[in-house]
C-alpha cells in the first residue's frame, strides 16, 4: 500500500514538500515499494535490451573493415594472458575478432560472411525489441498499481477528514484534486517512469562503451553535456511553477460549475445567466492562457534536446576527426563511425529523459496539491487504547460546554444539559442560536472547545468514533440518499451479512422498517420495487418520500440514540403529517434529541430547551415555557402570526 510522509499541519494550516530540492530517488522511494518484483523485471530487462543493442550497433566495425577491405598485415592472433591490462586485453580481443573474421573472408568468401553479419544484425534487433517489450510490459502494472493506490489513499483520507475539514474548502477544489491532479500524475509522473527506468541504464551502458573506444572523446563528451542540462533544468523549473496555477485554475472552474449546477434555480429565477456566462468565460480564457504557456513550454523539451544533440554531434564530428587524422591517433575510421552511432543513440534517451523530466516537474505541482489533502491531520482522533461503549444505559450529560470554529466566535457558551435514557429532548431557537452545532457535537463531527460530553459517564472522546456513532442514527433536515436502489439506501448503515433482526430476511426487515416510515406503499408502486432506483441524492422522489426512506434507514439501525435536525421544515403539510407519523414510530422508547424549526412538532417533548445565542436560556415543558412568558412564547407567538 502506499504510504505518506509525515503528516504536516491540520486542516487548518497545512504543509507541502518541496520538490525543487526533492530528490527523485526520493520520489521513487515513496512510490515503488510495493512493486520491488515488477522493477526488479523492468531493469533487468531494460539492461538486456542495452547489451543487445550494443551487440547489434557492433556488426558495424566489421562490415565497415570488410568495405573499405582488411590487408592481413593489419590483423593477427593474440594469445590473452593474465599479465596484460585491460587495455591490452580489450585490444587483444578486438585483434583476434577482426582475425577470425579475415579467416572466414578467406574460407567462405565475403558475400556469405556479409550475410551472416546481416543475419546476426537481424537476430539481435529482435532479441532487443522482445526484451524492451516484456521491460514496457511490468512497467504497466507499476504505473497502474501506483495510481490506484494514490486514488484510494486520497478517498480514504477524504472519508476519514472531519466535517468541519469540508465547510472550509470549496467542494470543486477537491474534486479536481481528486481527478484534474491524480490524472496529472499519471500522465506525468507514471508515464515518465518507464523512461526514468530505462534511459539512464541505456545512457550509463552507451558512455562505458564510449570510454573503452576513446577516453579522449567521451572527456570531451562530458565536459559538453552539462551545459546542455542546465539550459534544460532552467526551463524546468519555470514549468512547475505555471503548472500549479494551471490546477488552481482548474479548480476554480470545477468549483463554479458545482456552484452553478447547485444553484441553477435561483440562477434562472433571477435572470443571472449572463453574470454566470461572462464569469465563467474570464475564468475559462484565463485558464486557457495558462496552459498555452505550460503546454509551449513542454513542447520546448523536445526542439531544444534535439538541438543540442545536433550541436554535439558537430562538435564531435570536428573533434573526432582530428584525431583520427592526427599522427598519433587511437582509434581509426571504422571505430569512429561506431562511435558515432552509439553516441547517436545516447541522443534518444537522452532526449526521452530530458521530457520525463519536465513531466515530473509537471506532475509534482499535482502531487503538492494532493499531498495536501493526504497531509491533513484529522482533528477527531481515537485515543491510543479506547474505551468499549456497546450499550447505553443511564444518560448523556453536556458538561458546561464550549465551542467555537475556525473564526473563534463561540456558538456554544457553557451549556449544562443532561438527557436521561427514554427521554425526548427538543432544541428551539432563532437561526444561528446553536441548535444544529449542539446536535453535531454529540456524534463527535466536531469536539467541544471547553467542557466535555459524557455517555453513562463516559467522556465520548474516549470512545472509539465507531462505537459511538454506532449507537445513534441521525435523520437530517436534508435527506441524503445515494444513486442506488432502496433497498441498499435503507440498509446503508446496517452490516447485511451478519443476521436480519428478529430471524428473518433482511428483505423482510427492511420491509418492515419501511412500512413503520410510510414507504412501502410508495416503494412498490415503482417498476422494479426495492430495486428501483432513487437517482441521483434521490431525484427521482418528492421531499417527503425521501425523508421517509431516511427515517426506514434509521428504523432499521434500530439505534438507542437518534437525533433529528429539523426533520420535518422543509415539507409540505401532507408530507409532514406522514414524516411524523412515522418518526412518533422512531422515537417510541428511544432517547431523541430533536433539533426544531417548527415548534408544534416538540409540543409533547420531555424537555424543550431554548437557545439563544449559544447558551440555554429556558428549559422545560411546553405549559412551563408558556408560563415563563420570555423567549419560547414571543417564539410560538412569532410563528402563530406567519
Amino acid at each position: 500500500m502506499l504510504t505518506t510522509t509525515t503528516p504536516i499541519g491540520t486542516f487548518g494550516t497545512t504543509g507541502t514538500i518541496n520538490y525543487h530540492t526533492m530528490d527523485f530517488f526520493k520520489l521513487i522511494k515513496r512510490f515503488i515499494p510495493p512493486y520491488k518484483g515488477l522493477v526488479a523485471l523492468n531493469l533487468f530487462f531494460n539492461l538486456l535490451a542495452t547489451l543487445l543493442s550494443l551487440c547489434s550497433f557492433a556488426t558495424i566495425i566489421p562490415v565497415l573493415q570488410m568495405l573499405f577491405g582488411i590487408s592481413e598485415e593489419s590483423v593477427r592472433y593474440v594469445e590473452i594472458v593474465s599479465s596484460m591490462s585491460l587495455d591490452e586485453t580489450l585490444n587483444a580481443l578486438k585483434g583476434n575478432l577482426y582475425y577470425l573474421l579475415n579467416d572466414c573472408i578467406v574460407q567462405y568468401g565475403a558475400g556469405w560472411v556479409l550475410f551472416f553479419l546481416g543475419l546476426f544484425l537481424v537476430v539481435m534487433t529482435s532479441l532487443k525489441c522482445a526484451t524492451t517489450f516484456l521491460a514496457s510490459y511490468f512497467m504497466v502494472p507499476i504505473r497502474t498499481g501506483v495510481l490506484r493506490d494514490v486514488r484510494q489513499q486520497l478517498y480514504n483520507k477524504v472519508v476519514d477528514l472531519p466535517i468541519g475539514y469540508f465547510t472550509e474548502k470549496h467542494k470543486g477544489d477537491i474534486m479536481s484534486r481528486m481527478t484534474n491532479d491524480v490524472q496529472e500524475i499519471e500522465n506525468s509522473i507514471m508515464a515518465s517512469l518507464d523512461m526514468l527506468f530505462k534511459d539512464p541504464i541505456m545512457i550509463l551502458i552507451y558512455i562505458v562503451t564510449l570510454f573503452f573506444n576513446s577516453w579522449k572523446l567521451t572527456l570531451f563528451v562530458l565536459i559538453l553535456l552539462p551545459l546542455a542540462g542546465g539550459l534544460i533544468g532552467r526551463i524546468g523549473r519555470s514549468l512547475k511553477r505555471t503548472s500549479t496555477r494551471g490546477q488552481e485554475q482548474n479548480a476554480d472552474i470545477l468549483t463554479q460549475i458545482e456552484e452553478t449546477l447547485s444553484g441553477l434555480r435561483v440562477v434562472k429565477a433571477f435572470n443571472a445567466e449572463n453574470k454566470l456566462r461572462e464569469r465563467f468565460e474570464r475564468l475559462n480564457n484565463s485558464t486557457r492562457a495558462t496552459f498555452n504557456r505550460i503546454h509551449r513550454r513542454y513542447m520546448l523539451a523536445h526542439p531544444v534536446s534535439e538541438f543540442l544533440g545536433t550541436t554535439l554531434i558537430a562538435v564531435l564530428l570536428w573533434y573526432g576527426g582530428g584525431l583520427i587524422l592526427s599522427e598519433h591517433s587511437t582509434i581509426d575510421a571504422a571505430t569512429f563511425i561506431y562511435y558515432l552511432v552509439i553516441f547517436y543513440s545516447i541522443i534518444n534517451p537522452a532526449k526521452d529523459l530530458s521530457k520525463a523530466t519536465y513531466s515530473v516537474r509537471r506532475g509534482t505541482a499535482s502531487l503538492d496539491r494532493v499531498d495536501k489533502i493526504l497531509n491533513t491531520q484529522s482533528t477527531i482522533v481515537d485515543q491510543t487504547n479506547p474505551i468499549c461503549l456497546n450499550a447505553f444505559n443511564n444518560a448523556i450529560h453536556f458538561e458546561h460546554i464550549h465551542f467555537a470554529y475556525q473564526t473563534n466566535r463561540p456558538v456554544i457558551q457553557d451549556v449544562d444539559l443532561t438527557i436521561r435514557k427514554g427521554q425526548t429532548v427538543a432544541l428551539v431557537g432563532q437561526s444561528g442560536s446553536g441548535k444544529t452545532t449542539m446536535a453535531d457535537l454529540l456524534p463527535r463531527f466536531y469536539d467541544v472547545t471547553q467542557g466535555r460530553i459524557t455517555i453513562d459517564g463516559i467522556d465520548i472522546r474516549d470512545v472509539r468514533t465507531h462505537d459511538l456513532r454506532a449507537l445513534m442514527g441521525n435523520v437530517n433536515q436534508e435527506a441524503i440518499l445515494f444513486n442506488d436502489t432502496f433497498y441498499n439506501n435503507i440498509t446503508f448503515g446496517v452490516d447485511t451479512t451478519q443476521p436480519a433482526p428478529g430471524g428473518g430476511t433482511w428483505q423482510q426487515a427492511v420491509e418492515a422498517a419501511a412500512r413503520i416510515a410510510n414507504a412501502h406503499e410508495f416503494i412498490m408502486a415503482t417498476p422494479n420495487g426495492y430495486e428501483t432506483s432513487v437517482g441521483d441524492r434521490g431525484g427521482n422522489l418528492s421531499g417527503g418520500q425521501r425523508q421517509r426512506i431516511s427515517i426506514a434507514r434509521a428504523i432499521l439501525k434500530n439505534p438507542p440514540i437518534l437525533i433529528l435536525d429539523e426533520a420535518t421544515s422543509a415539507l409540505d403539510t401532507e408530507s409532514e403529517k406522514l414524516v411524523q407519523e412515522a418518526l412518533e414510530h422512531l422515537m417510541k422508547d428511544r432517547t431523541t434529541l430533536v433539533v426544531a424549526h417548527r415548534l408544534s412538532t416538540v409540543r409533547n417533548a420531555d424537555l424543550i430547551c431554548v437557545l439563544h445565542e449559544g447558551q440555554i436560556v429556558e428549559q422545560g415543558k411546553h405549559n412551563e415555557l408558556m408560563a415563563l412568558n420570555g423567549y419560547y412564547r414571543r417564539l410560538i407567538e412569532m410563528q402563530n402570526s406567519k
